[in-house]
């Protein structure tokens, strides 16, 4: 049975959410607090946590940041009545797995969390440490060093970087890397996946011009290559 943790602070919401969750057989917590849903989420062993953007203590970004910085990639789906598309973008970049907009219907939401976990169970990593290059990358930890450096990689160039691994040598598309690794059928535009590209030459390749591990596919997407 699936752990869910819900961290809203609206009492209708939260309480109907759990309601509704527990009909459909999954166990659930919830916090209302920022700092207290964190310190939960942190000692809890959760399989998904539903949280809301604007709370009392710490907001969702806070959150979602400061778990991925403690190495927990418990997988998170951001509530929020905000419409911006740069909020889901920045959502996203700290670590979001997806994103709802209020008001949302109980039946979109079970959806992406199905998604969301289904994803997640397939990203179960084997490796705790590989090398890339002249870079060990500790997935437990969540660091990579390369010639005694620390290489600063966000949580979606680790997941990227996962999806990788377990995918060496295939030509991956960057429709599926965004809905593998992003999960988010509206994330702004392909070209982001060229970005992160980019990003990751520029930390593992000798020669980032001349790239030997994430190759450029013309017209079909990525390859990599160990």
């Amino acid at each position: 049975m699936k752990k869910i943790l819900i961290i809203e602070d609206d009492p209708a919401i939260r309480i109907s959410l759990t309601e509704v969750l527990e009909t459909e057989h999954y166990l659930v917590e919830s916090e209302e607090d920022g700092e207290e849903g964190l310190t939960r989420a942190i000692k809890g062993n959760f399989d998904l946590i539903i949280l809301d953007m604007m709370l009392p203590g710490k907001n969702g970004n806070e959150i979602c940041s400061e778990l991925r910085k403690e190495g927990n990639l418990t997988p998170v789906i951001i509530l929020t009545s905000r419409k911006d598309e740069i909020d889901k973008v920045l959502a996203l970049e700290m670590g979001a797995d997806d994103y709802i907009t209020k008001p949302f219907s109980i039946k979109e939401l079970l959806a992406r969390m199905k998604a969301v976990l289904r994803r997640s169970a397939g990203q179960n990593f084997n490796h705790e440490k590989i090398i890339i290059g002249e870079t060990e990358i500790d997935f437990t930890e969540l660091t990579a060093i390369r010639n005694g450096e620390n290489l600063k990689l966000s949580p979606t160039e680790f997941k990227l970087l996962q999806f990788f691994l377990r995918n060496e040598a295939r030509v991956i598309s960057r429709e599926k890397l965004l809905d593998e690794v992003w999960g988010y059928e509206n994330y702004p535009t392909t070209r982001t996946i060229d970005n992160f590209i980019l990003s990751l030459r520029k930390k593992f390749e000798k020669n980032p011009a001349e790239p030997v591990h994430f190759i450029t596919v013309h017209s079909a997407g990525y390859k990599f290559l160990k």
